[in-house]
């Protein structure tokens, strides 16, 4: 009974070990030159493409991670209370008729620093843990 017991509270420490790791705490990146007013609904209206601009009312550049990178999932889930199936979906219907273009998609978090470090108007979202003093870093919660 008791080695039993012992099983089923590893396989659930396991269970939730492996799903923290799939929900990344992501931030907002920014140039540090930004001085926009930046939370999660600007956020998601720049990334949704119905912001075109920061509060500043310079142009907002979104640059998106490829769709299953966990902080992709992260942000699509959390940030855009989508998935990123759908996210892609709306999209689609966005091109098809002639409204909008997505965002410009990157590998990783990595690329995203990349590019937001060197384009003041450009605005990504990373893992927590992989920014760095380059980018000026804006939490979601």
């Amino acid at each position: 009974m008791l080695k039993h017991t012992l099983k089923k509270l590893s396989l659930t420490a396991i269970i939730l070990f492996s799903s923290a790791s799939v929900f990344a705490e992501v931030v907002i990146v920014v140039h540090p030159s930004n001085s926009a007013s930046i939370d999660a609904k600007s956020a998601q209206r720049i990334f949704l493409g119905k912001e075109k601009k920061f509060s500043t009312g310079k142009e907002a550049i979104p640059i998106n991670q490829v769709a299953g990178t966990a902080s992709r999932d992260a942000f699509d889930n959390g940030t855009l209370g989508r998935n990123s199936a759908q996210v892609s979906a709306y999209w689609s219907k966005l091109v098809f008729t002639g409204k909008g273009i997505p965002p410009k998609e990157v590998a990783d978090d990595a690329a995203v620093i990349a590019i937001v470090s060197s384009n003041a108007d450009a605005i990504g979202y990373v893992d927590s843990g992989a920014a760095d003093a380059s980018v000026k870093t804006i939490p979601l919660n």
